[in-house]
């Protein structure tokens, strides 16, 4: 079973390609942002951690659940903040994540599991990943995804492109690249025939 890292950009179509991922039932995907919110709901360890150093009653919705709109507006204005957070969070998705991977191996049942993060390689994913892969978009596309989806301007868009890794750091690293610039169709084939030679090789 080939454990295998999804990266990219903001806008590059990485949801997309692991909703075609997801329908092969040789097999699994997880999303970054998916476990880190499993991860932080009441009674989990996480959860437990950031209530322990934060207890700031405006984080929590009425159920006692974290509100994730106002959790994700105190991490954009507090810096010191998000840092924390990220220290907690993430080595604890890492840790599942591998928990899940060797599970899956121990079934002997998958292909290929696959993990979908922004941040894959800046959380050195590279070293415990089979391979990673890296969605790659042309920017006029993503500029026009983000402000259909997002409403972003393009200040906005330009500072987060500008935060963000470039092509060629993400292709040092990454083994594939997927090219999403045009329809699903016609990325679903371009994934498959790489699974296909994974599978033969």
């Amino acid at each position: 079973m080939y454990f295998i890292g999804i990266t990219g950009g903001v806008g590059t179509g990485k949801s997309e390609v692991m909703h075609i991922l997801e329908e092969r039932e040789d097999t699994r995907v997880l999303l970054a942002d998916e476990v880190a919110h499993l991860l932080m709901q009441k009674g989990q360890p996480c959860y437990k951690q950031i209530i322990k150093e934060f207890p700031d009653p405006q984080l929590l919705a009425e159920d006692g659940e974290f509100d994730r709109i106002q959790m994700a507006q105190w991490l954009f204005r507090d810096e010191n903040g998000r840092t924390r957070i990220n220290q907690i969070v993430h080595p604890a998705v890492k840790e599942y994540v591998l928990h899940q991977v060797e599970t899956e191996r121990e079934k002997g049942k998958l292909n290929f599991f696959f993990f979908e993060a922004a941040l894959l390689i800046e959380e050195q994913y590279d070293a415990i990943c089979d391979e990673l892969w890296y969605i790659d978009t042309d920017d006029t596309i993503r500029r026009s995804r983000l402000k259909a989806s997002r409403g972003y301007s393009d200040e906005k868009i330009s500072q987060i492109f500008a935060s963000q890794k470039s092509r060629e750091e993400f292709s040092a690293v990454c083994k594939e690249i997927i090219t999403n610039n045009g329809t699903t169709d016609e990325l679903k084939n371009q994934i498959y025939n790489v699974l296909r030679r994974k599978i033969h090789e």
